[in-house]
């Protein structure tokens, strides 16, 4: 015994002694080859067809995967294999919590059950036990069913997030996607970049609003559930509920609203929308009311082509495995063979979604929550019967658009644009006579997209951190004080490329006590590009 027990303390010490943090201050390099060089440096992520790389001096650098050896290619993909495992643990957390839960309700009511059973063998007679028996047989085995379909809803309810993050990558040149444990979330300007908007409004439709680029960026970013599930009684999509702010998120970054406008009526029907079923709102937000069926264009047929803020996706008249749509529900989809739920878009009403299927809040205003919010640069105007716009044009220099219309016989247009400070100018030529009016609003904003930041780390802004390695705070000092108001966001990555902390405007002491150990990436923005620094969290 006395062997066995110094067998046991030899063999935990030589699992401790081996079992020390690696030491992060020493970067492992890997010899990535080209066609042209060859690099030394650790892999840091892939995105957008790219892998990136950095240096034993913690710079940051990229090329084209398929520029890369077969043996380096072989070599991303059993990383990537590993980061996308992690993610997908990092999804089961919230719902292992919720089965942890039922588990222990499961113990408790069988504790009571078998005690139960216990006092009947101990007080009844035969008689009696003739009864009970088959009760508690029931009740058990009703006790397994109900906690067994609890946990398999659960998991069903599971969205992996690089199933969402393959939906939305035929567009990762204008949007960013990140997650955490609750939401799948979504950056994007509300400008899309594969079809001209506005063209097609009928006479009596067009509000005399416009596209201009939004800030859905950071905490304004467009919120999916990752662990949706169904509600009870499912709210429908009409004119008394959802009559402000979107209902879905299409993959191109464009929001899609309710059918029905918020004066009651079908914008398609009412010749409100575009050739693509969009238009401009009161604050010159660019967004869907139909089906963005136009997108297969752009993607595979057997993808979504948005997904609810319900956390279900929306497909078109294709199934996720290939196959033809099957029949609808009053809803405006089904339950797919892996047991989730999904829409279903259709050129006819009521479009996309008829009810929302998925558990969601409906705050007093009658918009979902949380969702973003798009910011007016000029007061909402009123509808300007018998327009028709004809054209709808973006300038060379990319910061304004010009709108041709048909009106009273004649050709009228506005001309506008912005500056990067936020001065925006509309200008009106009308057969009645010009005028111009100016704004002084948001500055436009920069999608925060991982590569573009890579790539354009052309700031000249240079900071320091402590201490390191880093434990409850982390001290930021700029080189320059003077460059403290150029920058416009703080921001920590993990090394998935996952944001776990994003301010407005510079901070120089943030607190990192909520966050894992291991490594991650402090970024500061600017409008002249983004420097970033490598940090340790012990």
């Amino acid at each position: 015994m006395k062997n066995l027990f110094l067998l046991l303390i030899i063999c935990v010490s030589y699992t401790n002694y081996y079992a020390h943090d690696a030491n992060y201050d020493r970067i492992l390099l890997h010899t990535w080859k080209t066609k042209d060089t060859v690099v030394k440096a650790s892999f840091y992520m892939i995105k957008q067809g790219k892998v990136f790389l950095e240096n034993e001096n913690g710079t940051l650098i990229s090329f084209p995967i398929q520029q890369l050896s077969k043996k380096d290619r072989q070599f991303i993909q059993l990383k990537q294999q590993k980061i996308n495992k992690i993610n997908k643990e990092l999804t089961l957390e919230g719902a292992q919590t919720k089965i942890q839960t039922y588990d222990l309700q499961f113990k408790i009511i069988l504790c009571f059950i078998v005690i139960t059973f216990i006092v009947a063998i101990i007080t009844m007679n035969k008689k009696q036990m003739k009864f009970i028996l088959p009760i508690l047989g029931v009740g058990f085995i009703s006790l397994i069913y109900s906690f067994t379909t609890k946990t398999n809803n659960v998991l069903k309810s599971i969205t992996d997030p690089s199933f969402l993050e393959t939906s939305f990558s035929p567009f990762n040149a204008i949007i960013n996607t990140r997650w955490d444990e609750n939401y799948f979330y979504v950056e994007s300007n509300g400008i899309p970049n594969t079809h001209e908007m506005m063209v097609g409004i009928a006479s009596n439709g067009w509000q005399q609003q416009v596209p201009v680029p939004q800030c859905y960026i950071g905490s304004n970013a467009w919120s999916i559930p990752l662990n949706p599930s169904i509600a009870s009684t499912p709210v429908p999509v009409n004119a008394a509920h959802f009559s402000r702010g979107a209902i879905a998120i299409a993959i191109n970054g464009i929001p899609i609203f309710n059918p029905y406008t918020n004066t009651g009526v079908d914008a398609f029907l009412d010749g409100q929308l575009d050739k693509f079923g969009g238009h401009s709102g009161r604050a010159d937000d660019y967004h869907y009311h139909t089906a963005p069926l136009h997108l297969y264009g752009s993607t595979k047929t057997t993808n979504p082509i948005a997904f609810g803020l319900d956390g279900f996706a929306v497909y078109g008249d294709t199934e996720p495995d290939g196959s033809a749509m099957k029949a609808l529900d009053e809803n405006h989809g089904h339950y797919g063979t892996n047991g989730v739920y999904h829409y279903h878009g259709s050129k006819a009403a009521p479009y996309m979604i008829g009810a929302m299927v998925g558990k969601i809040t409906e705050d007093s205003t009658h918009q979902i929550i949380p969702q973003a919010a798009a910011t007016p640069v000029r007061p909402s105007l009123t509808p300007l019967k018998g327009a028709v716009i004809t054209s709808c044009k973006e300038h060379d220099s990319k910061n304004g658009y010009t709108v041709i219309y048909s009106y009273n016989g004649g050709s009228d247009s506005l001309e506008y644009n912005w500056t990067n400070t936020g001065k925006y100018t509309f200008n009106y030529y009308k057969q009645s006579g010009n005028s111009t009016a100016s704004y002084n609003k948001f500055a436009p904003c920069r999608i925060n997209n991982l590569q573009t930041n890579i790539i354009s780390e052309m700031s000249n802004v240079d900071f320091s951190i402590y201490p390191i390695p880093v434990n409850d705070v982390v001290k930021i000092q700029l080189s320059n004080l003077n460059h403290t108001n150029t920058i416009r966001y703080t921001t920590i990555l993990d090394l998935n490329g996952r944001i776990v902390y994003q301010k407005n405007g510079f901070q120089n002491s943030i607190s990192v006590s909520d966050l894992k150990t291991g490594m991650y990436f402090i970024q500061l923005t600017t409008d002249k590009g983004i420097t970033s620094k490598r940090i340790l969290i012990d």
